[in-house]
């Protein structure tokens, strides 16, 4: 009986040093990297240069550049040539009844020039509606941003999160082998049951069940991350909160949002472009003016009468006045209208959208807040208990099991806090997203802000040239 008691105790002392050594393995979340680990400002530079998406936005931003210099072309000369030649073969009756037959090489060459003088304002009102639509799609690209970066902040604090649930799962296992083979010895030597063996050995199998699912979602985030970063992760540092930049309030929060978000003045664009397009469409009713030049020299080379030809110049300027065209003017018009009032409802939705985007954003935020706070409490008592039921264990007052449900409480306590941790961080940057100012100037990240005004101004005045500026 003594050996047996002696025996036991060594076993159960096993089980509580198993049990210490695996709550200083996983007590710490998100542990510290190595001096040459990424950081989060490193990866959100690498998305905002090299992310398909927002770079894909960019080139669509350019196209609609390009909608300007089309427009302001209606203020500009149209010139175009002309070149005909040919055969023609003619037979005149003359007098007599006499057949004289010829065949003719004509050929003309000319050059017109058409300038438009006024055509119902359409130009000038065409130019500002691409004016407005630069503008719109602006915004529309800022906001394409601040979702790219946050997608990048919530990959790679996922990809972080993933990797710290992996090494505590890989710690519970180490600690689950432990115990089953302790038990195992403590069967071999009578002093437990085969129920306790199952249930070690239940837990175990449970555990790399566990371990599975954990490095399952780690290659999964790490996937994710190559795509929206550009490159596979390996070292990374823990991830910090930025509410220094956030709003002070949720009233500031609000108010920043519905009046400053970049969907919400891109609707507010969008609102004027349609305003405009109904005074294009009213063009279409008024007179137009254009001025025409041309130049022409044709021949004939008659091979009997030999070459006859005429030179002709000409200026004419002509007026028209629409008086009726089936209504299509007038159809124009009124979509336009309606589609003026589809816009500014749009704006009114975008606008609630935002303002509701933002109160969730502040309260997600101050929420997440909370749920470290008690999480933290929670790891610091689960880890006290299963302290003290190893303890008790030892003394003979408690079952293998209910050690394995002490540490399976610490595990998911430590699992919640992961998971606690990681939305703290991202919810601070989705409430900067959520006011519109998720930004390389406002994160001060280390490269260059993609500036769209410098290609509009390369292309607005350009009267001809088939290479972007970028040289394709």
């Amino acid at each position: 009986m003594v050996e047996r008691a002696t025996r036991s105790g060594h076993v159960k002392r096993g089980v509580l040093s198993s049990g210490i050594s695996l709550a200083v393995l996983t007590c710490v979340v998100f542990a510290g990297s190595p001096a040459s680990a990424e950081t989060l400002q490193e990866a959100l530079v690498k998305a905002y240069q090299s992310n398909p998406a927002l770079n894909a936005e960019r080139a669509r931003q350019r196209a609609t550049d390009e909608n300007v210099p089309q427009a302001l072309a209606g203020y500009r000369p149209q010139i175009a040539a002309g070149l005909s030649a040919g055969l023609q073969s003619v037979r005149d009756l003359l007098p007599g009844n006499t057949i004289q037959s010829a065949n003719l090489k004509p050929w003309q060459i000319g050059v017109t020039v058409t300038q438009v003088l006024f055509n119902g304002f359409k130009t000038a009102n065409t130019v500002r509606m691409a004016e407005l639509q630069v503008s719109s799609g602006r915004e529309a690209l800022r906001n394409v941003g601040q979702g790219v970066l946050l997608d990048a902040v919530t990959v790679y604090t996922q990809v972080l999160a993933n990797q710290s649930l992996v090494e505590a799962q890989r710690a519970n296992v180490a600690f689950l082998r432990e115990t089953q083979a302790i038990t195992q010895k403590r069967l071999n030597a009578g002093d437990v049951t085969p129920t306790d063996t199952a249930q070690a050995e239940a837990r175990l199998n449970r555990g790399l069940a566990d371990l599975n699912a954990a490095e399952v979602a780690l290659a999964i985030s790490q996937a994710t991350y190559a795509q929206v970063i550009g490159n596979t992760p390996s070292q990374l540092r823990p991830a910090e909160t930025i509410d220094r930049l956030g709003p002070r309030s949720r009233e500031d929060a609000t108010g920043i949002a519905f009046n400053q978000h970049p969907a919400v003045l891109a609707a507010s664009f969008d609102v004027d472009v349609a305003s405009t397009s109904i005074r294009v469409a009213e063009g279409s009713l008024l007179p137009s003016i254009t001025v025409q030049g041309s130049v022409s020299r044709s021949r004939d080379n008659d091979p009997t009468l030999g070459s006859r030809g005429t030179d002709q110049a000409s200026i004419v300027g002509s007026l028209n006045q629409p008086i009726y065209d089936g209504g299509t003017a007038a159809s124009q018009t009124r979509q336009a209208k309606e589609i003026a009032v589809q816009s500014r409802l749009v704006l009114d939705q975008v606008r609630n959208q935002a303002r509701t985007a933002a109160v969730s954003a502040w309260v997600a935020n101050e929420g997440a807040k909370v749920a470290v706070a008690a999480s933290e409490s929670e790891v610091k008592a689960a880890t006290v208990a299963l302290q003290g039921v190893q303890r008790e264990a030892a003394g003979g007052q408690r079952t293998t099991v209910d050690v394995l449900n002490s540490n399976q409480d610490l595990i998911l306590a430590k699992a919640r806090l992961i998971g606690a941790q990681r939305d703290r961080v991202v919810a601070s940057y989705t409430l900067l997203a959520a006011i519109g100012r998720l930004d390389v100037k406002t994160l001060a990240l280390k490269t260059p802000d993609y500036l769209p005004e410098v290609h509009y101004h390369q292309v607005r005045d350009a009267w001809h040239g088939l290479r972007t500026p970028s040289g394709q």
